[in-house]
């Protein structure tokens, strides 16, 4: 190697370690510095996260400002500015992994795929798959489906859950696709499914959208089991004990009961009707005990 060919290298070796460095510090390292927290939203993820009136609003994004008052506290910097960034569901996870936001407040599910890219925090809801029924049907669970006709949304989780259920439990179902949820829910009220399996969180706000809300219940226990929680930068380990801290607080606390019933237990834009959708059994366990490791 000649010299020109060293100080090459030496420079290249040099623009290295910045772009490393760079990448490495942590999101309070950078608040303290005069960097603002960035919180993702979503635009429609009712009532996670979501945009009404052009404000965005939801159960997620005021556990993240809530997080964002902890944060400002603890790194001192009183005028710490806060911004907001929309995502979707194709750029989140890059978002966060590439530094562009620091918490993503929406309805996404802590999985092993996404743990290569992106940490989470504790789980602030754990959602599944259950069936939307008449109000008087007798059928309480998937087995009492034996011989009749089930609907879900083409392409989904739930509907490839039902399948192997039906074929590993040789149950006799007859399962329809919809095009989308509004088509199943209309099979439903027509007669024309006896059931529609489906995220029973969708469920029990599709069937608050309905003009009569009491035609329809929600029952079964979960097919699907999907822990949700707000999305943080993978290798930011004092951000994350501090977010952990104050979830894991609000949790045993039971301060978390109030903003969780502020969206699914009280009337909420757009329609301000109520979800009515009490914590789950699933969920209340696991607040028992809170962390950010979960089985899936």
């Amino acid at each position: 190697m000649n010299c020109k060919q060293g100080w090459k290298a030496l420079g290249a070796a040099v623009a290295l370690c910045c772009a490393v460095g760079a990448q490495a510090q942590g999101v309070l390292e950078r608040v303290r510095g005069g960097g603002p927290l960035v919180l993702a939203h979503r635009e429609s993820s009712v009532p996670f996260s979501y945009v009404h009136e052009g404000k965005p609003m939801g159960y997620a994004l005021d556990l993240c400002l809530h997080i964002a008052e902890v944060v400002r506290k603890k790194t001192g910097m009183k005028n710490m500015p806060v911004q907001l960034v929309q995502v979707t569901p194709a750029n989140r996870i890059e978002m966060v992994k590439t530094g562009k936001a620091d918490m993503e407040c929406g309805s996404t599910t802590n999985n092993a795929e996404r743990r290569k890219d992106v940490a989470f925090t504790i789980p602030h809801f754990i959602t599944g798959a259950r069936l939307l029924v008449p109000a008087a049907s007798t059928v309480t669970r998937m087995e009492d489906l034996e011989g009749k006709k089930l609907v879900s949304t083409k392409g989904t989780t739930p509907y490839k859950a039902a399948e192997q259920a039906n074929r590993e439990r040789l149950m006799r179902i007859q399962l329809v696709e919809a095009p989308d949820h509004e088509a199943a829910v209309v099979m439903v009220e027509k007669g024309q499914a006896d059931a529609f399996v489906m995220d029973d969180v969708l469920l029990y706000g599709l069937a608050a959208n309905r003009p009569d809300p009491k035609a329809l219940k929600v029952v079964g226990r979960f097919v699907t089991t999907e822990p949700l929680a707000i999305m943080l930068p993978k290798n930011d380990p004092e951000f994350k004990k501090l977010v952990d801290e104050e979830m894991r607080r609000l949790i045993v606390s039971n301060e978390i009961n109030a903003i969780y019933d502020k969206w699914f237990m009280q009337p909420i834009a757009p329609t301000h009707r109520a979800l009515n959708l009490p914590v789950s059994y699933l969920l209340r366990d696991f607040w028992k005990y809170p962390t950010d490791q979960v089985p899936f």
